[in-house]
């Protein structure tokens, strides 16, 4: 590929002694293999890698499934320095690279995975870098096909796609320099995914502090398990029908996706249509609490957030349960033993499975206990526990946006990467024009003989298919049969 014609996709002006050339000229890529019902079991069940094994630059080989590979194994099979990327991701991921490093060994890989070879002259980790740069810039995206929110990105566009190439010693100075600061940067965000797990944690032992009446000092009382139907009022929400479609009566409506753990997210409110006085049953008020119903995960079940009344005449679907607080709780310190992990296990141990799913419903959450402390002991531990989650959320909010300035070191790295500014040029490399023609002298070389094997496989095959020439028949007579019974051989030709 030209650079004129590559500058279309990708303006960026290559440096020196480098070259555009697209995936396809530089390496192989192939999907792996489809799965299916029938290759649940058989003579050769192989493990595979799939899209939840690979990371970026990291492979995890904890959950490996396996199929029967009879007859294909060396086709799908991986080699140490293939390059796996996803083909099948949310929009900003599809294309998530990583090097089959030789563990788990004897593995092969699916067609949600496509498996980059690179040919002689470019190295693994260059290509690594170069599909990671990709992702980060989002360049794959420009290549995806969306299907069931589900971002595609086939061997055949990956081909296509643009890669630069410089010379060979320079990829590997690039390689080793971007390695360096990278493993840095991957630390610190580990330290920093780690704190905000403490972070978590700690938010969680406040909420149980809380539930055990334990976070202030000199309590009036201990908390006492009362029934949620004994101290505060339970009903369900509005189921979505077609005919519910909001037209001349249409309410703003909260679905599950609007309700977190102690936390409204009211970016996107839907509305439906209400009937004659269904406002005045359906309407939420300041101080209810709105409780997830079903989830498959178990440690979501049963979230639950305060209404603010933050959106007027607002109602909520069925599958959010409204517990509204009475006189013996305050909203506050309802939400906050709510979300506690002690009220958290009890919900789990009431919700049903179905299909995985579990589900609450309201004849449960009236029966359920909950802590409830006295009233002038609410006040002080709300008031406790959200000075303590003031602290927390702003040690959350220093750490996140610490993780927002390494994502953008890593787009900077990468950035100064491709643009020569990395590490120093040589003079002396090998131009990448160089050495892209002897990698497409290798490549047809390879084709050649790939062609001349098929060819004498051909041969041998319409050989082997040929009839052979059968013998002649014998020489044949005529006999006549006198009338007693007595056979006379004469021959077929007479002498005169």
């Amino acid at each position: 590929m030209s650079g004129t014609e590559t500058n279309k996709t990708d303006p960026q002006e290559l440096p020196g002694g480098w070259a555009w050339a697209t995936v396809a000229d530089v390496g192989d890529a192939e999907l792996g293999r489809a799965r299916h019902p029938d290759w649940h079991t058989g003579p050769e069940m192989r493990p595979y890698l799939r899209v939840a094994n690979v990371f970026e630059d990291r492979i995890d080989s904890t959950d490996l499934k396996e199929m029967d590979f009879s007859g294909v194994f060396e086709k799908y099979r991986l080699e140490p320095g293939d390059v796996l990327l996803n083909e099948g991701q949310s929009p900003h991921l599809v294309g998530r690279p990583a090097i089959y490093r030789g563990m788990p060994a004897d593995v092969a890989f699916t067609n949600s995975l496509i498996r980059f070879r690179a040919n002689t002259g470019v190295l693994q980790e260059w290509a690594l870098l170069v599909f990671r740069r990709h992702m980060h810039f989002g360049r794959f995206m420009r290549e995806v096909r969306i299907t069931t929110n589900i971002a595609h990105l086939s061997a055949t566009r990956l081909k296509t796609v643009e890669f630069p190439v410089p010379p060979t010693a320079e990829q590997r100075r690039i390689v080793d320099a971007a390695k360096a600061h990278l493993a840095r940067l991957e630390a610190i965000e580990a330290k920093l995914r780690a704190t905000l797990d403490q972070l978590d944690q700690l938010d969680a032992a406040v909420l149980d502090a809380v539930a055990a009446g334990t976070l202030v000092s000199a309590p009036s009382g201990s908390p006492i398990n009362h029934a949620v139907e004994a101290v505060a009022e339970v009903s369900g929400g509005i189921q979505k029908q077609a005919r519910r479609r909001p037209q001349d009566n249409p309410y703003p409506f909260l679905r599950v996706a609007n309700v977190g753990r102690g936390t409204l997210d009211l970016a996107d409110v839907h509305e439906i249509e209400l009937f004659n006085d269904e406002i005045d049953r359906y309407r939420l008020e300041e101080g209810d609490l709105l409780v997830v119903e079903g989830n498959g995960s178990p440690d979501q079940i049963g979230r639950a957030a305060l209404w603010h009344d933050e959106v007027k005449d607002c109602v909520h679907q069925n599958h959010l349960i409204r517990v509204r607080p009475g006189p013996q709780l305050r909203a506050a310190y309802l939400e906050l033993v709510w979300n506690s992990p002690t009220v958290a296990r009890r919900l789990q141990r009431v919700a049903n499975s179905t299909s995985g799913l579990l589900t609450l419903s309201t004849r449960k959450l009236k029966s359920l206990t909950i802590p409830v402390a006295p009233l002038e002991d609410q006040d002080r531990l709300v008031k406790a526990a959200h000075a303590h989650q003031d602290r927390i959320g702003k040690a959350r909010r220093a750490a996140r946006t610490a993780l927002d300035h390494s994502a953008a070191l890593r787009r900077a790295l990468l950035a100064d990467a491709f643009a020569g500014r990395l590490v120093p040029q040589d003079p002396a490399d090998e131009s990448a024009e160089e050495l892209l023609k002897r990698i497409r002298v290798e490549r047809e070389a390879r084709e050649a003989e790939r062609n001349a094997i098929r060819r004498a496989a051909r041969a041998r095959a319409k050989a082997d298919a040929r009839p052979t020439t059968p013998p002649p028949p014998p020489a044949r007579t005529t006999t006549v049969v006198d009338v007693i019974g007595e056979q006379t051989t004469l021959p077929l030709e007479f002498s005169a």
